[in-house]
């Protein structure tokens, strides 16, 4: 009776333990992908997770620095066919009892080390094998106001919808080979191109709008990714949204930093002044100085360019400095100067 208590208790504590592993989200579940999604569809839903939930765009927020690196754990495992495969079958203690056995683990990469080489590096050739849609450029011109402080942008997008059709279609096919006997004992090697049936389908084109997300300290050039064109039994390519800074009537960006001028008259050049001036965000960065300025004098404002893409840093502000000289002088006024002056 003892021995068949003691049997039930283990039962009910594997139980348990089975509950509990499987109440967490699985890897497919954090990056927002079906359990068969293409490396094309994982790749895509990292980058645009790793983005919204990067540490830098959401300081002091935990709870997106836990959602930053479960992604990156999720996709340090999904990207790789060997741990996805593991993985699949055997869940995280079979990832676990691989790595103690010599093998591949998860957790073998450094956080940062994931994004910078995902966002920095070019297509793999596994993912160029991949039939894709068409890829689709969108040029936006961003304010600076955006780009310093973050924002948003609506763009009106038109794209081919997949939708049921009538009828069925050939689909998933592939090349088989077979052996077909040519005469006695002689046999020669066919390929067959082998199809199935399909529901079929059709493109429906379609308009909707797209929120842009602007982030601050983004550079001219920089693209956002969304779902570009479809393609039956593929993946979509890719929307490219490429950011460029829009003129404005007080700064010049170049990089990270930030240009304007300024105008004093030729007392303040000589004598000082006390100025400022309203920055992007409207705080006011004062430029007042007790010395003689000099006509086109550039100064630095150290901290007060563009914030830098992902970080905490920002550029610097270099203030030139233009001098209105007077467009006559009385005799009386070239007498004084030449007094003061010498």
């Amino acid at each position: 009776m003892a021995h068949r208590r003691s049997k039930l208790l283990f039962l009910l504590c594997a139980l348990s333990f089975a509950l509990a592993a499987t109440a967490g989200k699985s890897y497919y579940d954090i990056l927002q992908v079906p359990r068969g999604a293409s490396d094309d569809q994982i790749k895509r839903a990292y980058r645009k997770l790793a983005l919204k939930y990067h540490p830098d765009k959401n300081q002091g927020n935990e709870e997106a620095n836990k959602r930053f690196a479960d992604i990156n754990n999720a996709y340090e495992v999904l990207s790789d066919s060997e741990k996805r495969n593991i993985y699949d079958r055997y869940g995280e203690e079979g990832l676990k009892q691989h790595a103690a056995s010599g093998g591949r683990g998860g957790g073998g990469m450094n956080i940062q080390d994931i994004f910078s080489s995902f966002f920095g590096g070019g297509p793999t050739e596994e993912e160029e094998r991949i039939v894709r849609g068409d890829d689709v450029i969108v040029e936006l011109d961003a304010t600076l106001e955006d780009l310093y402080m973050g924002g948003s942008l609506k763009v009106w997008r038109e794209k081919n919808i997949l939708k049921p059709a009538p009828g069925k279609r050939r689909c998933n096919c592939r090349n088989e080979v077979y052996h077909k006997q040519i005469g006695p004992g002689m046999f020669q090697q066919m390929t067959e191109q082998v199809c199935e049936q399909c529901p079929n389908v059709k493109y429906v084109r379609e308009g909707y709008f797209i929120t842009v997300d602007i982030e601050k300290g983004m550079q001219d050039g920089q693209v956002f990714y969304d779902d570009g064109e479809p393609i039956i039994d593929g993946d979509a390519g890719d929307l490219k949204f490429r950011i460029h800074t829009a003129p404005h009537d007080l700064f010049r960006r170049e990089g990270n930093d930030l240009h304007t001028s300024v105008t004093i008259t030729l007392v303040q050049a000589l004598v000082g002044f006390e100025k400022t001036i309203k920055h992007l965000d409207e705080h006011l960065v004062d430029i007042s100085t007790k010395g003689i300025t000099k006509p086109k004098e550039v100064r630095k404002f150290k901290g007060e360019g563009m914030p830098l893409h992902f970080s905490t840093k920002k550029g610097d502000l270099y203030v030139a400095f233009e001098v209105l000289f007077p467009t006559s002088l009385t005799e009386d006024q070239k007498t004084k100067i030449k007094a003061v002056l010498g």
